[in-house]
C-alpha cells in the first residue's frame, strides 16, 4: 500500500508506517518485518529510503536486524520511572507478568567508610546488606545490592525476601520522606553478570539510591539493570 501524502519526509512515512503496525500490535514482538525488497514494492519507495527508516528504527531499539537471517520487531524495553521510588514486584504485576526473587545473600555487617557514608552513620556500626535478583518471569531484570541502617529497621535479617519485597518491608516500618537517584550508565563486574545470566561486557543501567524517613537514612542501594532490557522515563513541570 503506498504511503499516504504528508509534508513528511519519504523515510519518517516510512518509519511511520512500521511504527504503527507495531504499536496497533499487528507485528508483535519477534514478528518478522517485510524485506527491503518487499517495503520497496509495497510501499512504492526507492531502496535507500527504506534502509534509512530501518536503520534508525533499529537504533531507537524498536526492531532488531540479524545478519543473514532478517529484520525483527524488539522486546519493547521495561520502564523505570526517574523521579519514583516503586515497588518492583508491583511494576511487574502492572505489567501482567509474574515477579519473583532469588535471595542471594542477607547478613549483617559493620560499616566500611563507604557504608558509613551513604547511611550517615559511625564508622564500624551494625548495618544490614542483603542482595537480590528479581525476575520478570523467568528473565532476571534487576540485581538490588542494598545496605540498610540497623537502628532503623532492625528486623531486617528475619524477613523472607522470597515472600515480600525490600521495599514492601522498609516502607512499613519508615515511611519514606526523602529520597535521592544517581543514575550511570556501566559495564557490570563478573559477579552481576553471573547473577544476571549476561554476558561479559554487556553495557547496564546502574541507579544508585538513597532514601530518607523522618530525617534519618534508612537505605542505600545500587539496582543494577541489563541495558538491553531497560529504559529511564520522567515527566516534570516548569
Amino acid at each position: 500500500m503506498p504511503l499516504a501524502s504528508t509534508p513528511a519526509p519519504l523515510y519518517a512515512r516510512v518509519k511511520q508506517h512500521i511504527s504503527s503496525r507495531i504499536a496497533d500490535g499487528s507485528w508483535p514482538p519477534h514478528h518478522r518485518v517485510p524485506s527491503e525488497a518487499e517495503l520497496v514494492e509495497a510501499l512504492g519507495v526507492s531502496r535507500m529510503t527504506v534502509h534509512r527508516a530501518l536503520r534508525e528504527l533499529t537504533a531507537e531499539g524498536m526492531l532488531v536486524r540479524l545478519q543473514g537471517v532478517g529484520t525483527f520487531v524488539a522486546e519493547p524495553k521495561l520502564r523505570t520511572a526517574l523521579y519514583a521510588v516503586n515497588n518492583i514486584a508491583d511494576d511487574i504485576a502492572a505489567r501482567g507478568h509474574r515477579h519473583h526473587a532469588r535471595v542471594v545473600s542477607v547478613q549483617e555487617e559493620r560499616a566500611g567508610a563507604a557504608q558509613a557514608a551513604a547511611l550517615d552513620v559511625p564508622l564500624e556500626q551494625r548495618v544490614f546488606h542483603s542482595v537480590i535478583v528479581h525476575y520478570e518471569d523467568d528473565v532476571a531484570i534487576q540485581l538490588e545490592d542494598r545496605y540498610v541502617n540497623a537502628a532503623v529497621a532492625p528486623d531486617y535479617l528475619e524477613q523472607d525476601f522470597t515472600r515480600e519485597t525490600p521495599y514492601q518491608y522498609l516502607t512499613r516500618v519508615a515511611p519514606l520522606t526523602e529520597g535521592e537517584h544517581v543514575v550511570e550508565a556501566v559495564l557490570a563486574h563478573a559477579e552481576e553478570c553471573g547473577l544476571l545470566d549476561i554476558d561479559k561486557g554487556e553495557p547496564c543501567l546502574l541507579i544508585r539510591r538513597r532514601t530518607w524517613s523522618a530525617g534519618r537514612v534508612v537505605t542505600s542501594v545500587r539496582l543494577v539493570h541489563p541495558g538491553s532490557l531497560h529504559r529511564l522515563e520522567g515527566r516534570f513541570t516548569s
